[in-house]
């Protein structure tokens, strides 16, 4: 396969300036080797991870996407507000229709509130395993850190590599009703590293000078798996997740799934005359599902000091990660991360809620059509995954569009459910009948309504941590708790005060979680599990928020150069 490129063209400009044109990136398929084995795949710009986006609090970015792959794509920026701008939150479908081969179209919108890290990838069926970048949000200028300023800033990127193409593995899947071949290992900034196969010279190596601070941006852009992440004999100090700053703790490791960034302060040893050593950092799976297997392997990265000197001469210290289930600690990690709440970055927790629901998370199965075996959970059945026992049917022209339009017959029904239709022990016994419904359902929202989600994990072919994302909105996470939310004891027990801020949380294994938001953002959003597997099999939905009575409360009208389907 020849040189495909997919062209991003990005501009940055502050407001209220108009445009100035900035940088110019060309977004390519490319043949890339990992792990002795060559393949064509999608990239940016001929970048694999692609390429970085820096910008500031307050601007606005404009990105031209070209594709020239002969695959569909769109380009969803992952924890971006979107504040009337859903025309550009990306995902196939839902705001838009894809980007044909040949095709172009421009993504605008304003980094509004938010300092940190988030990342943008592919949200068209799995094209993110390789099309995925950081996007580095700074202060506005003249605002400092609430933490000691970085001597230097590094992104560390989390991913999978195939050595088959992902499109082909889920497409398999999908027919046979198994789970998918998993990946042959895990990246770190697009390398595999020294523990994996021919992968030696592919290793990421962290350079640093003693007694400095790094701050290390972690994105976890894998495809399907959460990821425990340490250096060894350093701590980290956690101060921001999904572009949120958070009451700074330490920690030696740290958990992130997929969908979810951590910024992390290290600060470099001094060079006090002890002997040189080479540090590991390694990432591997935190892995609760029973269904199919995982990618068991550990990716490694190097923490060098300067010199580096002869590395082979020096001894090789390895960090201690958790056991792979390890439920205790995602717990407790979990409950460590607090928002700052401070006059600067208050936390506006809604007090009252004004609709609350109760979803249940996890996975089910569809019957076998019965000319064929299947390899789902029996032989008469396919994997199938659920929000409120709706598996959720991807629609074949975008949701948003239809909303906008008042053309929503045929496209789109305002029924999901707002709790589960048959209640049953969720964490217990599973029930006898695990078939899913489907349909294409959303919740239809008042403006600025404010709402509250528990997301209950069930034990259906086995309890499962799923990272749920919410596309448009960040969200307060009041509570969490293993086994069965009880409604009439556990809300005392919520933060209401300090509670983290998130883009995406982690439904524990075995447990519920409670989020609460405002909706004040016109559109229709997005929320699904962001292990790609499960968003494959149905787990996902959508929320319609209807315009507010003021001007600057409304989406805005679709731009000019809207794909269609």
């Amino acid at each position: 396969m020849g040189a495909h490129r997919l062209a991003l063209l990005v501009f940055l400009a502050t407001l209220p300036q108009l445009l100035l044109a900035g940088t110019t990136r060309y977004y390519t398929f490319n043949k890339v080797t990992r792990l002795c084995t060559t393949r064509a795949i999608p990239t940016v710009n001929g970048k694999f991870p692609g390429p970085k986006i820096v910008t500031r609090e307050g601007d606005r970015i404009v990105v031209k996407v070209v594709n020239n792959v002969k695959h569909n794509v769109t380009i969803h920026w992952h924890g971006v507000r979107q504040l009337r701008t859903g025309w550009s939150d990306g995902p196939a479908y839902i705001t838009q229709c894809p980007v044909q081969t040949g095709q172009s179209y421009v993504y605008n919108f304003t980094i509004t509130g938010q300092r940190g890290t988030l990342f943008w990838h592919a949200h068209v069926s799995w094209m993110r395993a390789t099309l995925y970048g950081p996007i580095v949000i700074l202060p506005k200028s003249g605002v400092p850190f609430p933490f000691p300023k970085p001597y230097k800033d590094v992104p560390v990127v989390f991913g999978e590599w195939f050595n088959a193409d992902p499109e082909a593995i889920i497409a398999q899947a999908l027919q046979t009703g198994g789970g998918p071949n998993v990946s042959e290992a895990y990246t770190i900034n697009g390398l595999p590293g020294p523990l994996y196969n021919c992968s030696s010279k592919d290793t990421f190596k962290l350079k640093v000078q003693p007694g400095k601070w790094y701050l290390l941006r972690l994105i976890n852009a894998a495809l399907n798996d959460e990821l425990f992440f340490s250096i060894a004999n350093h701590t980290l100090t956690v101060v921001d997740v999904d572009a949120a700053y958070v009451k700074p703790f330490d920690t030696d490791v740290v958990l992130v799934t997929p969908g979810q960034t951590t910024n992390v302060l290290l600060l470099a040893k001094p060079d006090d005359g002890s002997p040189a050593a080479t540090h590991l950092m390694l990432a591997r799976p935190y892995a609760t599902g029973r269904v199919g297997t995982y990618d068991n392997t550990t990716v490694a990265a190097i923490l060098e000091y300067a010199p580096a000197g002869h590395i082979k001469s020096r001894p090789l210290l390895w960090p201690t990660l958790p056991v792979f289930n390890d439920t205790a600690f995602a717990a407790n990690y979990s409950a460590k991360l607090r928002s700052l709440a401070s006059p600067d970055y208050p936390a506006r927790v809604p007090m009252r809620v004004d609709r609350p629901f109760f979803f249940t998370v996890g996975l089910g199965t569809t019957p076998c059509p019965t000319y064929q075996g299947c390899n789902g959970p029996t032989n008469d059945t396919k994997f199938s995954a659920s929000m409120n026992n709706v598996s959720f049917n991807m629609p074949t022209t975008a949701l948003l569009k239809a909303h906008y339009d008042g053309n929503t017959a045929g496209v789109y029904t305002s029924d999901f459910p707002t709790t589960p239709s048959e209640p049953f022990n969720y964490t217990g016994t599973p029930p006898n009948n695990t078939n899913v419904s489907n349909g294409t359902k959303v919740v239809v929202l008042p403006y600025n309504t404010s709402v509250e989600v528990v997301l209950q994990d069930t034990s259906i072919q086995g309890a499962e941590s799923h990272p749920l994302h919410l596309h448009g909105f960040d969200f307060f996470v009041v509570g969490q708790g293993v086994g069965n939310y009880d409604p009439s004891s556990h809300p005392a027990g919520f933060n209401l005060l300090d509670p983290v801020q998130r883009n995406t949380v982690g439904v524990p294994a075995g447990g519920w979680v409670a989020i609460r938001f405002y909706a004040d953002n016109p559109g229709v959003w997005f929320m699904h599990c962001h292990l790609e597997v499960h968003t494959s099999w149905g787990l996902k939905m959508a929320w319609v928020v209807n315009d507010g009575p003021l001007p600057d409360q409304k989406l805005m009208p679709p731009p000019s150069d809207l794909p269609v389907c």
